[in-house]
């Protein structure tokens, strides 16, 4: 790994870990569309750039997820009890969503993630609906979508089950930490369908497993651990308003780049 390259994976961590540990977005968000600028000038066969992307983000977000949850759990911001409600559908969802993206051409999948991305910056920029509502009745189906489509753009969920559980009359700080511990069954299983779907691709870079590029993973673990407890900590002392509404524009900016 070359310190360009090292460099570009511990910004991308850093940023990624913050985002996750503040708003339980697991870092999907930011790592996919890094990893897509940094794989396309490396020599990566374009055909398999977001597929890389997608896979190498899902197993990042198993380690600053898991970072991001034992900080919100120790100040009791982690909703178990909905946690298990949801956590076996979007496993199966997550399943289903790797398996699918395997067989997506790269432009299909790059451009449903830039869309996924408006998406989220658009609910991201509006306030949060706080109308209380019943989560049981809805929450197999919701956890099936939610872990299907975070699987196939490589993000933890949190961008769908902060929402949810927001409308649902959680709190945001512990909806914030219940999506954290939410996302881990999404990118483990996401992670190993990647891995498994690329397994026989013969024109993967060196260092690949499957569609999961290792230097990058570990590249950019080294800076998100920590930065993720950062994150987690400081989601229980600032205001969230005007960091919601900065970081819906960033979307807004990464979409319309992948879109068009």
């Amino acid at each position: 790994m070359n310190n360009p390259a090292l460099l570009a994976y511990l910004g991308t961590g850093i940023l990624s870990g913050l985002l996750a540990g503040l708003f339980g977005l697991g870092g999907g968000i930011v790592v996919v569309p890094a990893l897509i600028f940094l794989f396309e000038p490396l020599g990566v066969n374009p055909n398999w750039v977001v597929h890389l992307a997608v896979g190498t983000s899902l197993t990042t977000i198993l380690g600053t997820g898991t970072a991001s949850v034992l900080t919100h759990h120790r100040r009791g911001a982690v909703r178990w009890d909905l946690f298990r409600k949801l956590a076996g559908w979007m496993l199966i969802g997550a399943w289903l969503g790797a398996s699918i993206a395997g067989f997506l051409p790269r432009d299909w999948l790059q451009r449903l993630f830039g869309g996924f991305l408006l998406f989220v910056g658009i609910r991201m920029w509006k306030e949060p609906s706080r109308t209380p509502e019943h989560l049981r009745p809805v929450a197999g189906w919701m956890g099936l979508g939610i872990g299907s489509l975070s699987a196939l753009v490589g993000i933890g969920g949190g961008t769908l089950t902060v929402p949810l559980l927001v409308r649902a009359g959680v709190p945001l700080p512990k909806a914030v930490g219940t999506a954290s511990a939410c996302g881990l069954p999404i990118a483990l299983a996401g992670a190993l369908g990647f891995l498994l779907t690329g397994w026989e691709q013969v024109d993967l870079p060196p260092g690949s497993t499957g569609f999961i590029y290792w230097p990058g993973v570990l590249g950019i673990l080294l800076s998100s651990l920590p930065s993720a407890s950062l994150g987690a900590r400081l989601a229980h002392q600032l205001p969230l308003h005007w960091l919601r509404r900065l970081f819906a524009l960033v979307l807004f900016m990464v979409a319309l780049h992948l879109l068009f």
